[in-house]
């Protein structure tokens, strides 16, 4: 049995779909009691938990094998919520730890990513036998566009129009997260998960022209304002991290995860092949 965490989000999701697609027993840790039938449906043991409080989770790793551990986006509580997690791990006997990080966790002036980089610091200590997955953003994350892009021929970019982005392909990274939870001879292992283009606006602008057959203008979708407080956790995460891709833009290699799939990457293109065209007036 494998235990995939926020199941019902899209990396759990996909992850879930990845497992059971090999033909793997899967057990999907969900937040709430609603029905998941996109879940069920993969012949998921669905159940639902809370990832901080000790008897949900000794409920979720009962008998597992694996663990692949996607903590809650723009949690301030990340650090200390997974550290205690790896201790429950390691007594429910979890052979394989996964846990679902961040390209480039060391950039700690996003405090989202400085957590993981914690995280990452006390794998070393837990004495679980552990992998660390480290994904870029995801082309998918722009899926949600393509219906006003579409209407308007409009791409609004927040982190400007001269910085790349390496956008990785979910599947991909679902796809590596399956090698990770399955494969003998990784432990200790910490495996960037990046896509295989560095992809400015501009550049995705006139790939998304031409999914769409028409013209499409990349337009900078700079933030206004001062930079929410830190005691608004998620929006503060979210505005420093456009500033930062902003300044510096958030690519990298695809080699590690070419190696770990035994193939190429998905292209941005080869992404926008896979997702419906949207009718142009859905987005009026």
């Amino acid at each position: 049995m494998i235990v995939v965490t926020a199941a019902g989000g899209q990396t759990g999701a996909a992850v879930v779909r990845a497992l059971w697609s090999r033909g793997h027993r899967v057990r999907a840790v969900v937040t709430g009691s609603r029905d998941r039938p996109e879940l069920t449906a993969l012949a998921a043991d669905v159940v639902a938990a809370d990832l901080r409080d000790p008897v949900s989770v000794e409920v979720a790793l009962a008998g597992a094998e694996a663990l692949y551990l996607i903590w809650p986006n723009f949690d301030p509580d990340e650090a200390a919520g997974v550290t205690a997690l790896l201790a429950a791990a390691r007594q429910a006997g979890i052979g394989r730890f996964v846990y679902h990080s961040v390209l480039r966790p060391q950039a700690r002036s996003m405090p989202h990513h400085a957590a993981k980089d914690r995280v990452e610091e006390a794998l070393d200590a837990s004495g679980l036998a552990w992998r660390v997955l480290q994904p870029c953003a995801y082309a998918d994350n722009l899926d949600g566009q393509l219906a006003d892009v579409a209407s308007g021929g409009l791409f609004r970019s927040p982190w400007g129009l001269t910085a790349a982005q390496s956008l990785v392909d979910l599947r991909d990274v679902a796809d590596a997260a399956v090698v990770l939870l399955t494969e003998d001879g990784l432990d200790g292992g910490t495996f960037e998960a990046v896509g295989p283009e560095r992809l400015t606006a501009p550049r995705i602008a006139e790939l998304l022209a031409g999914r769409l057959g028409r013209a499409v203008t990349a337009v900078d979708a700079e933030p206004g304002g001062p930079v929410p407080p830190a005691s608004d956790y998620p929006a503060h995460c979210r505005r420093v991290m456009f500033d930062h891709y902003r300044a510096h833009g958030f690519t990298g290699s695809p080699r590690v995860l070419e190696a770990l799939l035994g193939r190429p990457t998905r292209t941005f293109a080869e992404h926008l092949a896979s997702v419906p065209v949207p009718d142009a007036e859905e987005g009026t």
